[in-house]
């Protein structure tokens, strides 16, 4: 979905939105859904990122005229809300919290990060503001109830949710970087040659002593997880 198309959008009305049925304003009953439009919008950002997913586009995938689209979609943000509530509906916590909400919220976190992998577009799309829709909402009342031996208050635990959502975004659109650029092996030896030379030409010690250091697990599993660890651990809830 590209930034121009989104440029003239309006703001989503979150009551029309979330709390109203999704049925078409005007003339017969078309034969497909809310829900059809959603799911092909996401199957496109899926395959071929935001950019691809049009009105246009969308309105081809399901056999419909793009004009019939605006009764269920009526601007290129609220399919982008749509859709980010749809794929969080993959998002769900099985097992009661434990009691010990830092291993709780940590796997929170690594769920977070395998939906997002799955669907790579999301890290860009949540950095639009969405008032959060029901799939989003029932996902976010299961880590309100993880936190709730940390003894904070509702704004506190709603802040550290936003925290560790824009921790694993961050982490994910950096990881997705770093694997296309590895998939360029004259880059990384350039990247590699250029810190070398940096770290020796005698005006970084604390770089060139950084790089020096024994090397830790390089996986983007064991990565996140030490980044995860980190910051988690870290939490004050004083």
């Amino acid at each position: 979905m590209s930034g121009d198309e989104r440029s003239g959008a309006k703001s989503v009305d979150p009551e029309q939105l979330w709390l109203r049925p999704a049925e078409p304003r005007r003339g017969r009953r078309p034969s497909f859904s809310r829900e059809t439009i959603t799911a092909a919008a996401v199957a496109v950002a899926d395959a071929e990122g935001l950019d691809a997913v049009t009105m246009r586009r969308v309105a081809a995938e399901v056999g419909a005229g793009v004009m019939s689209l605006y009764s269920y979609a009526p601007d290129k943000e609220t399919l982008l809300a749509l859709m980010v509530d749809h794929v969080s509906g993959e998002l769900r916590i099985t097992d009661p919290p434990s009691g010990d909400w830092r291993a709780d919220l940590k796997t929170v976190a690594h769920l977070q990060r395998a939906h997002m992998l799955r669907h790579p577009w999301l890290p860009a799309a949540l950095t639009t503001r969405h008032v959060p829709g029901p799939n989003t909402l029932a996902f976010l009342e299961r880590v309100l109830a993880v936190l709730r031996p940390t003894g904070l208050d509702g704004a506190a635990k709603l802040e550290i949710f936003a925290q560790i959502t824009a921790f694993v975004a961050g982490h994910v659109a950096h990881e997705i970087a770093q694997a296309a650029a590895s998939r360029s092996p004259d880059r990384a030896a350039a990247e590699a040659r250029y810190l070398a030379a940096v770290a020796a030409d005698g005006c970084h010690p604390e770089l060139a002593e950084a790089l020096s250091a024994p090397g830790r697990p390089l996986t983007p599993d064991a990565t996140f997880t030490r980044f995860l660890n980190r910051l988690i651990d870290g939490l004050d809830t004083g």
